[in-house]
This record gives structure tokens, C-alpha cells and sequence, in this order.
């Protein structure tokens, strides 16, 4: 089956939204040659994926969102990984622990039954971290919110981040209404939203060694990273089809395979 990735769809989306759109008519911030360096040193694919920068924001991969300011701080660790599943240097600590989720109210029902059901499959494996959602911003670990107007002009779907050296998760998904309000798959939403909770608790995309495995055309490997990629034993020795952290999308429900289980299971 011929595999269509969700960014170019989107993308054919945004190009004919900006010429409506006085709003989006914005130059994107520059990335220099310094920036660039930093960003490949830690391992990320700047080859396939464009690097955005906005309002000191960096999106990279697509769905991997941190600030400018981090670049001289992240770890210094470095693993280059011949296994699929793997991990950054920081976890979520204080174990067990609940993580409370919280979803904006901007977003309708759907987003909602997502959320809960993507809670429902990790709190599934029996984990050492619980995920219950909360209807208070202000008790939320990890919080829901629709992604700002320029990921939409990028082509982002959406993007988290990667524990903090204190041990708490990512405390931010964004989601870009302007294409997941148009899927009508619950469980396709449901994995997208386990996926960028995996990042928000330390998981890197799985076929890290591999990417033309989920990406198609995408061929260039992740390479050695500074901010964590640590191998998970148990994992298996080559891309696992339909992991919930893959690096590309094809679109489906992918609930935790054999693989996924092990992961979760050895980081928590």
C-alpha cells in the first residue's frame, strides 16, 4: 500500500490558507549555521525535516518543540543506537507517580475521549506512572493546548518536549486543529496523542537507526545524540511495525506492540 505522510497533505493545505491569510504572511525567524550545527550535534534529522524558530521556539522533527536557550544546556551524553526502542538522559522521576493531563477547552469532545483513551493504555501495562486527566490547568503535569497559528503555516501537526533534569515531563503538547479536527479515526488521534506523550516521558522516535522505515524518502539516520539515546535491553534488534513512536505517521491506530510493552516497562 503506497504510503502518504500527513505533512505533505497538510503542507498543500497551508500553501493555499497563506494567501488568504494577512496573519500568516510572516518570515519565519532565521536559523543559522550555528544553530544548525548545535541542533545536528544532539542527534536530530535536519535533512528531511525542517528546523523552525519563532519567537525563540525551536520545532524540529516536526513534533519535537524546545527553546533556543536550551541548545548550550542539554546533556553532553552521547550513544549512538543500533536498537529500535530508546530513551533520552532525562526521565520522569519521583516514581510511582500520577501525572495529571489536562485538555483546553478549546478543543471539542473528541480530543477529549483521545486523551482518555490514550490515558487508558498506558495506565493498561501496570506502569509506575498513572495517567488520569484533571479538569484544572493548574494541577496539570502535561497540558493539552491547540498549537499556535504558525505551526499551521509550517506544516507542523503538533509537537512535545523531553523531561526536564528535574525529572518532571514535558509540560506542553500542542496539537494543530487545523488537521486533526478533520480526523474522524478515535484511534488514530488516540496514537498521536500517546506518541507525543511518550516524548513528554523520555521516549525518542523508535526507528531512530532506520527512519526510511516509517518515513518513506526520508533515508537520513538520526545519528549521535548529546540530549539521550539510550538503548532499552529487551527492545527488538530492527524497526518494529506499527510502534506507537515511529517517527512518521501513516495515518492508523497503533496501540503498544510487543516492543512498545518491553520499553514502557523497563523505563517504568
Amino acid at each position: 500500500m503506497k504510503k502518504v505522510t500527513l505533512l505533505l497533505i497538510v503542507t498543500t493545505l497551508v500553501i493555499f490558507s497563506a494567501c488568504t491569510s494577512t496573519e500568516e504572511n510572516v518570515q519565519p525567524n532565521e536559523v543559522t549555521p550555528e544553530i544548525m550545527a548545535k541542533i545536528e550535534a544532539l542527534g536530530f534529522n535536519t535533512k528531511d525535516f525542517p528546523v523552525h524558530l519563532h519567537d525563540g521556539n525551536l520545532v524540529v522533527e516536526n513534533d519535537i518543540v524546545f527553546r533556543l536557550d536550551q541548545l548550550d544546556f542539554m546533556s553532553s551524553r552521547s550513544q549512538f543506537a543500533t536498537e529500535e526502542h530508546y530513551s533520552t538522559d532525562n526521565l520522569v522521576t519521583g516514581l510511582p507517580r500520577t501525572i495529571n493531563v489536562y485538555v483546553s477547552t478549546s478543543f471539542p469532545q473528541k480530543y477529549f475521549d483521545a486523551v482518555d483513551a490514550a490515558n487508558a493504555r498506558y495506565n493498561a501495562e501496570n506502569l509506575t506512572l498513572t495517567f488520569q486527566r484533571v479538569g484544572n490547568s493548574n494541577l496539570a503535569d502535561i497540558s493539552f493546548t491547540p498549537s499556535p497559528w504558525w505551526y499551521r503555516f509550517y506544516g507542523i501537526l503538533g509537537s512535545a518536549g523531553f523531561p526536564t533534569a528535574a525529572g518532571d515531563p514535558y509540560n506542553e503538547i500542542l496539537l494543530t486543529r487545523a488537521y486533526y479536527d478533520n480526523v474522524t479515526d478515535l484511534g488514530a488521534l488516540t496514537t498521536t496523542i500517546a506518541h507525543e506523550m511518550g516524548h513528554c516521558i523520555g521516549f525518542r522516535h523508535t526507528d531512530y537507526m532506520d527512519r526510511s522505515f516509517s518515513c518513506g524518502g526520508a533515508t537520513d539516520n538520526e545519528g549521535a545524540s548529546d540530549i539521550g539515546a539510550n538503548l532499552i535491553p529487551g527492545t527488538p534488534s530492527s524497526p518494529e511495525v506499527g510502534s506507537w513512536m515511529l517517527a512518521c505517521s501513516d495515518g492508523t491506530n497503533r496501540p503498544f506492540t510487543s516492543g512498545d510493552v518491553t520499553a514502557l516497562n523497563y523505563l517504568y
